[in-house]
């Protein structure tokens, strides 16, 4: 049985991320994937939105080794679509470079391909080798780490003896229980769990087309504690640490609740940028994608499940651009499907054994609530009493037949704060300050009654 006591522990809590295998630095243009004319086209964009820039400047921008951009620099000035409009010492990494008439010319033709300007993105094919490099399959836990990376939560060893397999599985799984017993908080408490980095790049080339990955909404960067000496010494390839195109990120975690939708599973395309964004399941390539509150979405379950029987199964997932052409991509997550409805009332049993792990999360015993109560009262600074607990469940849990849900000692307690913070006393298990609080955090279920 879980239950949760606290909200979920800050993110920024997970221990350093370790030394993992990087992308290499490409040694040559080809070794990119890239075709020169997309580096530079990518070059002038560049120019024409950011302006006038220093040859180390551009390299930052587009995060290519500088001969290579240098190279392509030098074939812009002799076309006359590029100048150098001042020297700032030796090194063509500190010229000045700007577009010329005809370049401008050249890069607005360019952006109307697309208006991508960033590092320089990675060719779908060398994408999908670096998954299977760093793949989700490859990461495992030990009963040991599950037991002290659900220790802020109270289960039966029972309930973690499941969820350490279904880890392992690095496939699907279903938590299904009451609303307010942790589910979504175990959920993440699974992804934290796997812990470690992996390297994903900023934006993919896809048939001549950029499709964006990075997104600082769910991709947090792992910050060096002894950083290299700068990103030009990389570049320079003087020790070179990986391919600059990509970033190493903490395994990811991308939650979704009952605002998604069946079209935020596809590529989403902006006709202004003509560029695309990358669905949530690529966003968690290599980590963990939560589904809570499932079967509240905007569409059926089994449009949802349908969307992902081929990937669940092989492994891949398949996108469509708006001209029409189609492509695999990994589907290479952990998929957790979170949810307060009975199985049986969501998808029939032909879809469900697609999802190869199902657990059930209960509502606490009366042990289990003590402990959750002792825990809260112990993190509010509050002085447990036993008898809090006994009126609680004599004077509300019994009186109105409610149902004891692991979420409800963090909230009472808080109510309790509340009030006495109103009433300028210091917060006490006293029983006037336990049924008041009661009473306003448990009405709409009295009332329901």
């Amino acid at each position: 049985m879980s239950n949760t006591t606290t909200p979920l522990r800050p993110v920024g809590l997970e221990a350093p991320a370790p030394r993992v295998a990087a992308p290499p630095l490409p040694q040559t243009v080809a070794e990119t994937g890239l075709s020169e004319e997309f580096i530079t086209d990518l070059i002038l964009k560049t120019l024409y939105v950011q302006g006038a820039r220093l040859g180390q400047e551009i390299v930052d921008t587009v995060r290519l080794p500088f001969p290579f951009v240098d190279e392509q620099l030098l074939a812009l000035q002799h076309r006359r679509f590029v100048e150098v409009r001042s020297t700032h010492g030796p090194s063509r990494a500190g010229y000045v470079f700007d577009l010329t008439t005809a370049g401008r010319d050249r890069a607005r033709e360019a952006t109307e391909a697309n208006q991508y300007v960033g590092p320089a993105p990675v060719p779908l094919d060398q994408y999908r080798r670096w998954c299977e490099v760093q793949s989700i399959r490859h990461a495992r836990v030990t009963r040991r780490e599950v037991e002290a990376g659900f220790d802020w939560l109270v289960l039966d060893h029972e309930v973690l003896d499941q969820i350490g397999p279904a880890i392992n599985s690095a496939r699907s799984l279903f938590l299904y229980g009451d609303p307010g017993n942790g589910k979504t908080a175990s959920a993440e408490t699974i992804a934290r769990l796997l812990g470690g980095a992996i390297y994903i790049p900023y934006a993919l080339e896809v048939d001549g087309q950029v499709v964006v990955t990075y997104d600082p909404l769910f991709h947090r960067p792992v910050q060096r504690d002894d950083p290299p000496d700068g990103f030009e010494e990389e570049l320079f390839g003087r020790g070179g640490i990986h391919d600059g195109r990509y970033i190493q990120i903490h395994r990811p975690v991308v939650l979704v609740g009952g605002e998604l939708t069946l079209e935020q599973l596809d590529l989403q395309y902006d006709q202004f940028t003509k560029m695309y964004q990358a669905p949530f399941q690529v966003k968690a390539n290599g980590g963990v994608l939560i589904v809570d509150d499932f079967g509240r979405q905007r569409m059926p379950p089994r449009e949802l499940l349908n969307r992902w029987i081929v990937p669940l199964e092989k492994r891949v997932d398949f996108l469509t651009l708006h001209t029409g052409v189609k492509f695999p991509v990994p589907f290479d997550c952990l998929l957790i499907m979170a949810t307060n409805i009975r199985p049986s009332e969501l998808i029939e049993e032909a879809f469900l054994r697609r999802i190869h792990y199902k657990i059930k999360v209960e509502s606490p015993t009366p042990d289990q609530y003590e402990a959750i109560f002792r825990r809260c009262c112990e993190e509010r600074g509050l002085a447990f009493d036993t008898d809090a607990v006994h009126l609680i469940y004599r004077e509300f849990y019994e009186h109105h037949s409610i149902a004891p849900r692991g979420c409800h000692p963090r909230d009472v307690l808080d109510h309790l704060i509340d009030i006495a913070k109103y009433l300028e006393r210091e917060p006490t298990l006293s029983p006037e300050l336990l049924r008041r609080a009661g009473r306003s955090y448990f009405l709409d279920f009295v009332t329901a009654g």
